[in-house]
């Protein structure tokens, strides 16, 4: 697997979240993401499509500067259960530069859904 899953860390049981809200649910885990990288937590499919668990942010992003513990946005989470997936990916340091134009490629402005994939 690309991803290393996620569990929540709850010694007090289990986390009820009442339809519609939000918490940030702990996993017990904190960590030094090498500089250059980003750690990116992502939702695990198979929990959206057993209990329609989302992330309340999309993807959870941690800063390689960053040392306090991974939590995750959720909702009804077991103690123990595969909560997320982290995937370590390089995040070079980039300079933003403005430019009048940029150059053209086949996709162009097309946006979303545009490349006609499903």
């Amino acid at each position: 697997a690309a991803g290393v899953d996620l569990a929540a860390f709850l010694p007090e049981g289990e986390l009820v979240i009442p339809a519609g809200g939000r918490a940030l649910v702990p996993t017990g885990l904190t960590m030094a993401v090498p500089r250059g990288w980003g750690g990116f937590v992502l939702a695990r499919s198979s929990m959206g499509v057993k209990y329609g668990v989302n992330l309340s942010n999309g993807v959870g992003l941690i800063d390689p500067d960053y040392r306090g513990e991974v939590k995750v946005a959720l909702i009804i989470i077991p103690c123990g259960d595969r909560i997320a997936q982290l995937v370590l990916l390089p995040a070079p340091c980039i300079s933003l530069v403005e430019q009048a134009a940029l150059e053209e490629t086949a996709r162009g402005t097309g946006g979303f859904g545009s490349t006609g994939r499903r």
